[in-house]
């Protein structure tokens, strides 16, 4: 029985042995327990993640970029400035609509224009434009003129051969053949001639109603002295009531009325004394019978 039990005991001691020679040195069964588990949980925390994490920000409201906006195709194309070149029509200066002339009567026509435009006028011409040319010219220089003043445009032409009712349309145009815009003038760009021809022995202004055909103007001395000389042409016998029109707006004392017998040309003078720089002058208002006016008379002063 000794000997059985002696067998049983060191059975179990050599267990022991072996089971204590499998552990690291210094380490029990339970560090070895806590040893797994803590490296379980190392392995779970390396392992790299599939999922990217998502973050919202609280630090300030979420910034949506402004989207990309397409050019507008319908952008219209840039154009002169409107108000640079512009004219005003003022008056006809000579031979009022429907002056009766003989067939191949020579005559001065003459439109006064006002540059109402911001723009000078440098190297503009006078063109026909469409109508009857009458035998003027195809286009004419036109003198250089500033903005807020006035020209007379001046056309030598011959009445046409055969009797009837003639109208001739003439344009502004500028250094760069572009055409300007005339405030009343006919459909707001052309001023026209319009005469009717009638036979020699029927065209006579004596059978038009009376009227004044045209002023012209004479000028002498200057700055410190001006005299103005306006020559005033009638169609026949008659009355003319006149005044005159003074660039500072001054009013210059009504001269007496002019007193025609027959058709014929008289004339009227006045004086301006001033050394005031800049330009001045005088035009001539018809009362009686045109209603219209007619100039100017210009001189400057630096």
């Amino acid at each position: 029985m000794k000997s059985k039990f002696w067998i049983v005991n060191y059975a179990l001691a050599v267990t022991l042995f072996l089971a204590s020679c499998n552990l690291p040195s210094g380490q029990s069964s339970g560090d070895t327990i806590s040893t797994a588990a803590a490296q379980t949980v190392e392995a779970s925390l390396s392992v790299t993640p599939n999922i990217t994490p998502s973050f919202t920000s609280t630090i300030g409201p979420t910034f949506t970029p402004f989207p990309t906006l397409a050019l507008s195709t319908n952008t219209p194309a840039a154009t002169a400035t409107s108000n640079c070149n512009v004219a005003q029509f003022i008056t006809d200066v000579t031979i009022p609509d429907g002056t009766i002339l003989a067939p191949n009567a020579n005559f001065t026509k003459k439109w006064r224009l006002k540059n109402v435009g911001s723009c000078a006028w440098n190297g503009f011409t006078l063109a026909f434009d469409s109508g009857d040319d009458m035998n003027g010219p195809a286009s004419k220089p036109v003198a250089a003129v500033n903005p807020g003043q006035e020209i007379d445009l001046e056309l030598n032409l011959t009445a046409p051969a055969t009797v009837g009712n003639y109208r001739g349309y003439w344009r502004l145009i500028t250094n760069g053949n572009v055409l300007v815009p005339v405030i009343n003038g006919y459909q707001g760009k052309a001023f026209y001639v319009d005469i009717k021809v009638q036979n020699a022995v029927t065209a006579t202004f004596t059978n038009a109603p009376f009227a004044v055909t045209g002023v012209s103007f004479t000028n002498t001395g200057g700055c410190g002295g001006f005299t103005a000389t306006a020559n005033i042409t009638v169609n026949g016998p008659g009355t003319v009531n006149f005044h005159w029109i003074r660039s500072d707006g001054g009013a210059p004392p009504v001269p007496a009325p002019l007193v025609f017998a027959a058709a014929g040309t008289q004339t009227a003078s006045i004086s301006w004394n001033t050394s005031a720089s800049g330009t001045h002058g005088f035009d001539v208002y018809i009362d009686s019978p045109n209603h219209q006016q007619f100039g100017s008379a210009i001189f400057t002063c630096p």
